[in-house]
């Protein structure tokens, strides 16, 4: 049983370089569920402040240029887990290290690129971070946010059939003190209304998607992200690894190497471009099969998410620029 249906085959004269990719051994324990196993814990920053059973090893696996696929084969958000758009700035001047500019000025334009790109009814923008290896090295602060951090250099999905509904049930509930929503919302209101969310938890269909750029001047060139079709994954390949919060456990998926996980990147990444990232979606097979959400017998059947991870590429010079980036997490919602 695969995330979505199907396998991918290489394409006929793609290019691939190899790339070194951080998974769980395969002594880790496969689960779909929470067991106290594989976590980590925050502090009121946010910020990683020690590991627990997370063992790791280094595995070599190609990576695929996705920009030199034949139209026929290329990626999409719906049916492998990612895509790329040509989508400017709205605000060029845009100063991505103001936490309320981002708020006020960015979180509007990610939303309408992900009702565009996915067909969403509804689509609402509720938190982002700063990636840079020398911002994290630095301990630099966002103005008005957190410390930039660094970038993830280890394979996972943002959420998992508990926490994915479980953030959903979230945003019935007026943000707490270190929520990003608290700015933008009304004091005592929710982003969305609890009636509304349990008939989709009851059956209709929501998902969550990342809206990934560059924010630098140059190209991507160091740490590049590398994202894992969802077609290649199956559910064993799967480990939760749980975050604990100071006043909550949220949940990733960690995954164990597969020799069968096909991995491509978008080489020199511009500020012009949008790279989008499922995170999770309920009428994904994952979710469908576990008896979470959607129909079953839907004709087409969406992936449930995308691994994904930085990755170190042999091809980069080493005076090349620094990578700097930001992800903008999105709820959508659909009739």
């Amino acid at each position: 049983m695969y995330l979505a249906m199907g396998a991918v085959s290489d394409t006929a004269g793609e290019a691939a370089r190899n790339g070194s990719f951080q998974y769980l051994t395969a002594s880790v324990q496969h689960s779909l569920f929470r067991n106290g196993k594989v976590l980590t814990r925050r502090d009121k920053d946010g910020s990683d402040a020690g590991w627990d059973g997370v063992d790791l090893e280094a595995r070599k696996m190609p990576v695929h240029d996705a920009r030199r696929l034949a139209a026929p084969a290329q990626r999409t958000l719906a049916a492998n887990g990612f895509e790329v758009r040509q989508c400017p700035l709205v605000t060029p001047d845009l100063d991505f290290f103001d936490h309320g500019h981002v708020l006020h000025s960015y979180y509007r334009e990610c939303a309408d690129i992900v009702a565009e790109a996915s067909g969403a009814s509804f689509v609402a923008a509720f938190d982002h971070n700063v990636r840079s290896a020398a911002g994290k090295q630095s301990k630099r602060r966002i103005q008005g946010g957190q410390q930039v951090q660094g970038p993830a250099h280890v394979v996972h999905g943002d959420y998992t059939l508990t926490s994915a509904p479980q953030r959903l049930r979230d945003f019935t509930k007026p943000p707490g003190a270190n929520d990003t929503l608290r700015t933008l919302l009304s004091e005592g209101k929710s982003l969305l209304d609890p009636a509304e969310v349990e008939r989709l938890l009851a059956g209709g269909r929501f998902a969550i998607i990342n809206v990934w750029r560059n924010i630098a001047q140059e190209p991507v060139a160091t740490h590049p992200l590398a994202l894992c079709d969802a077609t290649s994954v199956r559910p064993e390949d799967l480990v939760v690894f749980e975050i604990h919060y100071h006043d909550r456990i949220g949940e990733n998926y960690f995954a164990k190497h597969a020799d069968g996980h096909q991995w491509y990147f978008y080489p020199g990444l511009t500020r012009d471009e949008a790279l989008l990232i499922k995170q999770w979606d309920s009428f994904g097979e994952l979710a469908r099969s576990n008896g979470a959400h959607g129909d079953a017998a839907a004709p087409e059947r969406p992936c449930t998410f995308s691994f994904h991870s930085a990755f170190e590429d042999p091809s980069t010079p080493p005076d090349a620029p620094e990578r700097w980036s930001i992800e903008v997490r999105c709820v959508a919602l659909y009739d």
